[in-house]
């Protein structure tokens, strides 16, 4: 059977007072009357999201869009595919963020968010993301992004009108190009990834990962438990910087259930 060992931390930095970042997770464990079959059955899910917009409407629009997959995947039915589940919950959560902005008044007109989310079942994740909140994979001391930035400058050198050096040098390096709050349709990238023992997840906002360079993301990862290594990766990309808030998902895989799958439904593998 998944067993895990998380941590989270979130810092406001040290340029500003309040804090835009937001996080939540489901655990099997909150389910008091059957835990065990719901590890089964639904799994893990993990929520991260960097909110924007003035007058701190942009931790409103991270909180909302946070609380609305959460509330979504405690009540997705039993053994639903992730891929389907995480981007109904997404949708969701972006119509929900467009309504707490419409009912918030003028000065909620630019309110959005970044998300990312991490579901976990079996052997495998499923990651689900809007805008630059990332998720890595850390495995055998190798570093792997598993998210895509939706950013105006990654758009450009991915079609080629930007070079790597360009981008990371651009004014309009932290636009946006895709977010929740902003259309009444969006889009998420969704991916799987395979688990194996000794596998690290990271979930992380900009202020984490603008900061800290990957191979101290490796070291640091590894350090004393989940929730300390989260608190140490925090605070070190605060020191190296701090200008943003800085919030960090740590997720050690201890053991995975290997699965197949048959006409869709998974089957365990002996």
């Amino acid at each position: 059977m998944l067993e895990i060992e998380f941590g989270q931390y979130t810092n406001p930095g040290k340029v500003r007072d309040h804090n835009e970042d937001y996080m939540g997770c489901v655990l099997p464990d909150s389910y008091s009357t059957d835990a065990p079959d719901r590890r089964q059955s639904h799994g893990w899910l993990f929520a991260l999201a960097d909110g924007v917009g003035g007058h701190q409407m942009g931790e409103l629009a991270s909180e909302t869009a946070v609380e609305s997959v959460l509330a979504g995947f405690r009540k997705a039915p039993a053994n639903e595919a992730y891929a389907g589940l995480l981007a109904r919950l997404v949708q969701q959560a972006n119509s929900d963020v467009i309504e707490t902005a419409a009912s918030s008044g003028n000065h909620a007109s630019g309110m959005a968010t970044t998300l990312v989310l991490c579901a976990l079942r079996h052997d495998r994740a499923v990651i689900a993301h809007i805008g630059d909140s990332r998720c890595y994979q850390i495995r055998g001391g190798h570093i792997a992004q598993q998210t895509r930035d939706h950013t105006l400058v990654n758009d450009q050198v991915r079609m080629g009108l930007l070079s790597r050096n360009e981008a990371e040098e651009a004014n309009t390096r932290h636009i946006l190009s895709r977010s929740l709050g902003k259309d009444f349709f969006v889009s998420a990238d969704i991916t799987t990834t395979m688990l194996l023992p000794g596998d690290v997840l990271l979930l992380c906002s900009d202020g984490v990962h603008n900061s800290l360079p990957e191979e101290e993301m490796v070291s640091l990862a590894a350090m004393g438990t989940a929730q300390e290594a989260a608190m140490a990766m925090v605070n070190r990309a605060i020191e190296l910087d701090g200008s943003d808030n800085a919030s960090m998902q740590l997720i050690r895989i201890k053991d995975v259930e290997r699965i197949g799958m048959y006409r869709g439904r998974p089957y365990k593998l002996r």
